[in-house]
């Protein structure tokens, strides 16, 4: 879920989000662990399931996803993991949060912060979740999340977040001095949010493959330590503590790359603006930045070359806005140059985006609205969450609450 969750989710962005399920899950998993060799052991990405692979029930699968309130929400965000759960909202059991704890884990403008959790809440109602089909909220109004945080910290080896690459990289450039404990442990925040729900499925990002790994790996190693007939012969039910969550990569749009860079996936925290499209970008902005947008010299366009990532990068996000097949949009530009094409991609970006800045601009104006929907989802949450936390409680061996 980094800094896009599962996009957290935390994707958490653009994520946004990886392996098998059958190489992962199963009874000999905790027995191959060691704190001191922790890797994450992922290789096959799973595809959303179709509406009619889940099988016949009345009980939806639950899936969770968030992204942070840091800076803009751009269209790797929206295209990576927003747009997606307009799909998914329809069908599973859905928990959508704004990750706003995350989003000090490096140092950060407080009134910024509160300004882009409202940002990003009315963004994800612009776009398209609906309140009535899922749950909207803050993580932070969720008192849960932090206290199970605590009590998976207590379980989880220091080695297994020594090998985070994310720590590694974002210490490495924020400098040994300015690095807090908790961007080396927001990890655990992460399976926190996502154990919480006993979620079946988190949408995740390339990226954020092996923060899922570690919360699979850290579900497993609870339900080990605690559950079963240890966990009954304190009261409780017995059996796992918590459900293994699955990887669910969707099949396109997972990863918009970076307007300057084709190998380098668009993100919020690139210093150039340039780089992104951001949900709010007006027409001339949005005209200007596809205009400047890195190319390449050669003829035609074309999907897929190795050696042409920006024109798959621009052909992927022209595909996703304009609703068109792959097939239909290779066809359609395969003879176009680079000054046809940029002129119909900022047209098909302005016109797609339109909808979702009017929407978002009715909403700010009335925040007794959104102010509404986020408590109501708060409190959705909450009851889910505070079930699973109660059972980590009493599982541990503390003293029920009166």
């Amino acid at each position: 879920m980094g800094r896009s969750l599962l996009s957290h989710l935390l994707i958490l962005n653009n994520t946004a989000p990886c392996f098998a399920s059958s190489v992962l899950r199963g009874p000999r998993l905790i027995p191959q662990i060691r704190a001191q060799s922790f890797r994450c052991r992922c290789s096959v990405a799973v595809s959303e399931p179709s509406v009619s692979d889940n099988p016949p029930t009345s009980v939806k699968k639950r899936i969770v996803s968030g992204v942070q309130p840091t800076g803009s929400i751009h269209l790797g965000n929206y295209l990576g993991a927003i747009k997606n759960w307009i799909q998914l909202q329809d069908k599973y059991d859905t928990f959508f949060f704004i990750v706003d704890l995350h989003a000090i884990t490096l140092p950060y403008d407080a009134p910024q912060l509160l300004k882009a959790t409202k940002d990003t809440a009315a963004l994800y109602l612009a776009c398209g979740v609906d309140p009535s089909k899922a749950s909207v909220f803050v993580q932070s109004h969720v008192a849960a999340h932090v206290e199970l945080m605590w009590l998976l910290s207590a379980a989880t080896p220091i080695g297994w977040l020594n090998k985070m690459i994310q720590f590694k990289e974002k210490s490495r450039k924020a400098g040994g001095e300015n690095v807090g404990v908790a961007l080396l442990t927001y990890p655990v925040l992460m399976a926190s949010d996502i154990l919480l729900y006993q979620s079946d499925l988190v949408p995740v990002g390339e990226d954020q493959k092996q923060h899922l790994e570690l919360t699979r790996e850290l579900a497993e190693r609870v339900n080990n330590l605690y559950g079963g007939r240890k966990w009954k012969k304190l009261g409780g039910r017995g059996g796992p503590i918590f459900k293994v969550p699955e990887p669910l990569i969707p099949p396109t749009g997972a990863r918009i790359m970076s307007l300057t860079d084709g190998l380098s996936k668009m993100s919020k925290s690139a210093p150039s603006d340039q780089s992104r499209i951001n949900l709010l970008d007006p027409k001339d902005v949005i005209a200007n930045k596809i205009k400047r947008c890195k190319t390449d010299a050669f003829s035609g366009l074309e999907f897929d070359n190795p050696e042409r990532p920006e024109c798959n990068n621009l052909l992927s996000i022209y595909q996703l806005v304009s609703g068109k097949t792959k097939q239909e949009v290779a066809e359609e530009c395969q003879n176009m140059n680079w000054g046809t094409f940029k002129p119909l991609l900022t047209d098909a970006l302005v016109a797609h985006l339109h909808p979702i800045q009017v929407r978002y601009e009715e909403i700010m104006s009335d925040t007794t609205y959104l102010d509404e929907v986020l408590a109501e989802g708060a409190r959705k949450a909450s009851d889910v969450a505070n079930v699973t936390l109660n059972n980590v409680y009493q599982a541990m061996g503390f003293l029920r609450r009166q």
